[in-house]
């Protein structure tokens, strides 16, 4: 015997609804067609704590069930258990009403066919509104451009003060800002142009046209390219140096991280000067010297993003791969599962033959990962019909893969973009 029926009143073929006031019996033989929805597994609760969980508060002695909600959208629920089909309310938020509905335990399918095709619309409607809300406050949140304007007004008031405050802003504008004069916009074109001049002389220096040795055959560097080199040093150098000069906060200047950029890119020339002066015979802790030396020099690569300080588009992909992390870890989940899925099944299959080289599961790993990527080098490839087969499969899952979390990336880069863009124009303004 259910708990309902312990506390029956003579008049046991209804239930006594309460919802937010309003008073409603409710024959119980019309619940019983439902009895997945509230009201019909009221009936079948065996404790008043069972009860509690599905009402917000029962009265055993009137027998009386009350709900703190909606007592005008409560008529549409009875129109429901009459009818079995449930209508859109007019004026009602379309989230609101699939919460009112989900409460009550009806599904969408209940929908009559006049509502539910709006209803989807609705819904999908109001879905992307709430992503596109969601996003914007993410961008938002990660500073806008007033915010952005406001921290630079900031420094300014720093200079308030200091030694030699109007000089050392003039010159921070002239560096940090390009379209605050000419002569900043002369100096943005000369410090791109070093930063072009030295990516050049580094590709050159990796040429065998380029190469010299000394008498003793040893690799020298190419004078020409060693004097460009020593002097796009010199001029980053000074630039770094007179910024970090006129910065209104040296702290907050060290802690960017453009100018940490910068500072990498400088560093690994004048420790490379040290280490030459370093006689490796000399010393047995020094013997490899040069394959240090060799490591920092390939760190002069950190030159070609010193462009991002002069490129709008630079900045904002990086500000997008730094915000984007929940994309870029679905992407390798996606992918790792991929490969590890297709590297089996590639074994599996090829393994038997004497002609493919696909023939443990780690290569299958190199071959899973440059096919789902759409890269293929054609350095391993499946010989077997049943492997090209799981091949073909395998590419058109990496599309599939890829281009997913791409349109969120993307969409991301745009709203980075034209914020950037915003953000310059105000200071150009001002």
């Amino acid at each position: 015997m259910v708990y309902g029926q312990i506390l029956r009143q003579p008049d046991d073929c209804f239930m006594n609804v309460n919802v937010g006031g309003y008073r409603q019996r409710m024959d119980q033989t019309v619940l019983k067609r439902f009895p997945q929805t509230r009201l019909g597994r009221l009936m079948c609760c065996s404790s008043k704590e069972a009860i509690l969980e599905l009402c917000d508060d029962f009265s055993p002695s009137d027998m009386e069930y009350y709900f703190d909600r909606s007592p005008s959208f409560f008529s549409y629920v009875l129109n429901f258990y009459l009818t079995g089909k449930i209508h859109l309310v007019d004026g009602l938020c379309v989230i609101s009403f699939f919460q009112e509905i989900e409460y009550w335990g009806i599904k969408e399918r209940h929908l009559d066919l006049c509502c539910s095709n709006r209803f989807l619309e609705l819904m999908e409607h109001a879905w992307t509104g709430l992503d596109q809300t969601s996003e914007d406050q993410q961008l938002s949140s990660l500073g806008s451009s007033v915010e952005e304007l406001s921290a630079l007004e900031d420094d300014f008031e720093v200079f308030e003060g200091s030694w030699c405050a109007n000089v050392r802003r003039n010159i921070w504008l002239q560096l940090e800002n390009p379209g605050f004069s000419t002569t900043a916009k002369v100096l943005a074109v000369v410090s791109m142009s070093v930063v072009i001049v030295s990516i050049v002389a580094m590709c050159l220096n990796s040429m065998p046209e380029f190469n010299q040795v000394d008498s003793d055959e040893k690799p020298i560097e190419n004078p020409v390219l060693a004097f460009f080199e020593n002097l796009c040093v010199l001029f980053f150098s000074a630039e770094f140096v007179l910024r970090l000069a006129v910065a209104p906060s040296a702290k907050k200047f060290l802690l960017s991280p453009l100018n940490l950029i910068d500072l990498l890119s400088i560093i690994p020339f004048y420790v490379t000067l040290i280490c030459d002066k370093m006689n490796p015979e000399d010393n047995a802790d020094l013997e490899n010297v040069g394959k240090v030396v060799q490591i920092l020099r390939l760190m002069r690569v950190f030159r070609i993003l010193k462009l991002a300080r002069h490129s709008a588009g630079l900045r904002s992909l990086g500000a997008t791969l730094r915000h984007s992390s929940r994309e870029m870890g679905q992407l390798v989940l996606f992918l790792s599962m991929g490969v590890s899925l297709f590297s089996s099944l590639i074994y599996f299959v090829e393994k038997e033959s004497e002609e493919s080289e696909l023939q443990t599961i780690p290569i299958g790993w190199w071959w899973a990962t440059i096919s789902m990527t759409t890269v293929g080098y054609g350095d391993t490839f499946p010989v077997t019909v049943a492997g090209r087969l799981i091949g073909t499969l395998c590419i058109l899952c990496g599309l599939l893969i890829v281009a997913m979390p791409i349109t969120n990336i993307f969409n991301k880069f745009f709203k980075f973009h034209q914020r950037q863009k915003r953000l310059e124009l105000e200071q150009n303004k001002n």
